[in-house]
């Protein structure tokens, strides 16, 4: 956590011109692309193949151009950066255009597009170190009670103005609370900010870009700017749930078997554990997954089946080959079923057991707004956070998911993809 520093009209930090996409993306096809052209074009065995190099020369270009582009929409996210999305970033386009260029039967050279994907992982990777060594923004706060008691809770460079006088340097940018009542002189300052192209934050804004969290205080527009998510994506992601749901079950059938296998031979009891969990729109639901502990009575008292639900730090009641599953979240993978059904998606707000979900709702204020998208197998809580039961940690959790649900779109759902494959290598936040 970096403290308040005083600063008056002075210039912050200038960033490096390398810092901007334009920058990136021109350095970066010079090297990524270009250079690996002129090597290839005096080759006189790429010549022999119509168009060889032609199509790899635009193709390197379109997957570098369009791997930056998504390197630096997912590194926006709270918790990202480029270093953990370089190499998934560009995988994913290179890849995409040799299986472009391979349907439409178009003479390729792979030795050039190989040569230009690594070059292009090199070239980021220095971009990245060079960013964060350089460039990280600094956040001008315009006195008031709310601005300066974010050295509290966020770690930036945070430097207090005293005199309303424009910052110098091009990743300055100005945070104010917007509902306090400021002098003259600093409304001034702050229509002066905008006008000349400075980014101007409102502080809670600020707070949910740099932790991932947003905080209710009340369900108004003024919070979320709309009550629904975006209705628009809720629609596409539902079919893009289905049609990965059925690509992925032959290739899972096989490891689901064995794992089903393993379960029998670990310990008595059924392959499968069904339990009644609060689902899209507040609706109960029976979601599956594999058992992972030892079968034991169903709780009829409220408070016993709220304690059952919990999973404890070293739960003796896991079983051995539970315990694997549950950090590699491979006891998930049932819960197929559930998405085929409509019932989850791939990725969400994780759905509570109903004993612990009518507990929480009694406790925590708009707990219940977590349902107005359908539950995920992972979330941008279970990436951030992991297994919470308490409500302090509740709480917190809940903050993540009202992040998700205001975020709601396909890029954050990306980057919990791909964080969720580090969390399954880790076992981070696992019980």
């Amino acid at each position: 956590m970096l403290m308040i520093r005083q600063d008056g009209a002075v210039g912050g930090r200038h960033a490096s011109w390398l810092d901007s996409l334009r920058s990136q993306l021109l350095l970066g096809l010079a090297v990524a692309v270009l250079l690996p052209g002129f090597f290839f074009s005096g080759d006189e065995r790429y010549h022999a193949t119509s168009n060889s190099v032609f199509n790899s020369f635009y193709g390197s270009a379109i997957a570098f151009s369009a791997g930056l582009a998504m390197l630096r929409r997912m590194s926006t996210f709270p918790g990202t950066g480029y270093f953990a999305f370089i190499i998934p970033s560009f995988t994913a386009t290179y890849g995409l255009v040799v299986t472009s260029l391979f349907a439409l039967r178009l003479n390729y050279s792979g030795t050039y597009l190989g040569t230009s994907f690594v070059v292009a992982l090199a070239v980021a990777f220095l971009f990245s170190f060079w960013v964060a060594r350089f460039s990280r923004p600094s956040f001008y706060l315009v006195p008031s009670p709310r601005t300066l008691a974010l050295a509290a809770t966020l770690d930036a460079d945070l430097i207090a103005l005293t005199t309303p006088e424009l910052p110098a340097g091009r990743r300055a940018a100005i945070v104010a609370d917007l509902r306090h009542d400021h002098k003259d002189d600093w409304e001034r300052f702050l229509a002066q900010a905008a006008i000349n192209g400075y980014p101007v934050y409102h502080w809670k804004l600020l707070t949910e870009s740099l932790t991932g969290r947003v905080n209710i205080e009340h369900l108004s527009e003024n919070s979320f700017g709309s009550l629904l998510p975006n209705l628009a994506y809720r629609k596409a992601k539902r079919v893009i749930d289905i049609i990965a749901s059925l690509l992925v079950l032959p290739l899972l059938a096989l490891p689901i078997a064995i794992v089903a296998l393993l379960i029998k031979l670990d310990s008595p009891g059924p392959v499968l554990f069904v339990q009644e969990r609060m689902g899209f729109r507040g609706r109960p639901f029976r979601m599956v997954k594999f058992r992972t502990m030892r079968p034991r009575p169903i709780c009829i008292d409220q408070a016993d089946a709220i304690n059952d639900a919990m999973t404890k730090s070293d739960d003796d009641r896991i079983t051995r080959i539970g315990r694997f599953l549950r950090r590699t979240r491979i006891d998930e993978l049932p819960q197929i079923w559930n998405i085929l059904r409509g019932e989850m998606s791939w990725i969400g707000p994780r759905p509570e057991a109903v004993a612990l979900s009518g507990w929480y709702e009694n406790e925590i204020p708009f707990y219940s707004y977590r349902h107005i998208v359908r539950p995920g197998i992972t979330g941008w809580a279970q990436v951030n956070q992991g297994h919470v039961t308490d409500l302090d940690s509740i709480n917190e959790k809940l903050t993540y998911d009202f992040y998700y649900i205001k975020y709601f779109s396909a890029w954050l759902d990306v980057v919990v993809a791909l964080r969720t494959v580090t969390i399954m290598a880790t076992g981070f936040g696992s019980k």
